[in-house]
């Protein structure tokens, strides 16, 4: 079988990561350059997994934008829709690291932002099976948060497979939290695969109790959600059975794009069946693919950055295709 191409939309940004560990920004003195941004790691999760995806974003014209077009390039990547804005700068993230692998961010928004609804249009989208949006920066601001907000509810009109991942940062909203709901739940609403973090299930459904949350995500409009549950593994549903699957134990130097590894893998996985809503209702079959991302997670957790720990994943987690 000629498998079909993952669209994965939102941000593609430069992380500098503070390598002096436990050390916050103000005081931080040594930085690593890394290609980042969470759709743009699901992306590359499923190309090095040995699938077919291809990134919709916007970048600055700069050295930092040619240089993670040409990272997209390196991961065999269709960097077609990679879009190069000479009015904007690279959106640049810097990255505090503790001793937990746990982080804090300062963003620079750039070009990203300025992606429109006419170049998401343009696209080409319709080629795609699955499309994915994901971004910590999407919903922040227009023209991108009017044009991500209209074209996943016309994707999902048009009978595509929708994922969604919010990717909250509390720093980035401060005092626009009931913002961040109201929107997230609009997304959710056109979603056939919600991921969610604890922290964000509590927050977007308002229910403190887990269970109850997740009932409220299907509610809202999501086929199947995914919890993760950092080492208590991921919480997995579909609306009628759900199911805790154990995480994999390792020692974490850095969780930058650990979930957004889980959802590459995920999808991938979901890219293997001609129709993965069937597969969303048959739990056996999701506790497999969620078992198989969480070792993708948990590996990604082992080294420090995004992308670069993502290019590292190893050939055990690999899903044939077909």
């Amino acid at each position: 079988m000629n498998e079909p191409t993952i669209l994965c939309i939102g941000e593609l940004l430069i992380d500098f990561f503070c390598t002096d560990i436990d050390t916050d920004l103000t005081k931080g003195q040594h930085f690593s350059k890394q290609a980042g941004g969470a759709p743009a790691n699901v992306c590359a999760t499923i190309t090095t997994l040995g699938g077919k995806a291809r990134f919709l974003s916007k970048v600055g014209n700069d050295p930092f934008g040619h240089f993670l077009k040409q990272t997209m390039m390196d991961l065999t990547m269709d960097d077609s829709s990679i879009i190069v804005d000479g009015n904007h700068p690279t959106t640049i993230a810097f990255v505090s690291l503790k001793k937990d692998g746990e982080r804090d961010f300062v963003f620079n928004r750039g070009a990203d932002a300025h992606l429109t609804e006419e170049e998401l249009n343009e696209s080409r989208w319709r080629d795609s099976s699955i499309i994915h949006f994901g971004s910590a920066t999407a919903l922040l601001d227009d023209p991108f948060k009017s044009a991500y907000l209209s074209f996943i509810q016309k994707v999902r009109e048009e009978g595509k497979f929708v994922s969604f991942d919010p990717n909250f940062r509390a720093d980035l909203w401060k005092d626009n939290v009931r913002a961040f709901i109201k929107l997230a739940e609009a997304c959710v609403r056109n979603a056939d695969f919600v991921k969610v973090s604890e922290e964000e299930c509590k927050l977007i459904s308002g229910y403190s109790n887990l269970s109850d949350g997740v009932k409220c995500l299907h509610r809202v409009g999501a086929h199947a959600v995914a919890v993760t549950l950092g080492k208590d593994g991921t919480l997995i549903s579909n609306g009628k059975q759900s199911a805790v699957v154990p995480s994999v134990p390792v020692h974490s130097i850095d969780s930058t794009g650990a979930g957004d590894a889980f959802v590459g893998a995920t999808l991938h996985q979901f890219n293997q069946h001609q129709n993965p809503l069937d597969l969303l209702d048959d739990i056996e079959q999701l506790k497999k693919v969620i078992s198989n991302s969480n070792g993708v997670g948990a590996e990604v957790c082992t080294k420090m950055g995004a992308i670069s720990a993502i290019m590292g994943l190893g050939d055990r987690h690999r899903v044939p295709s077909g």
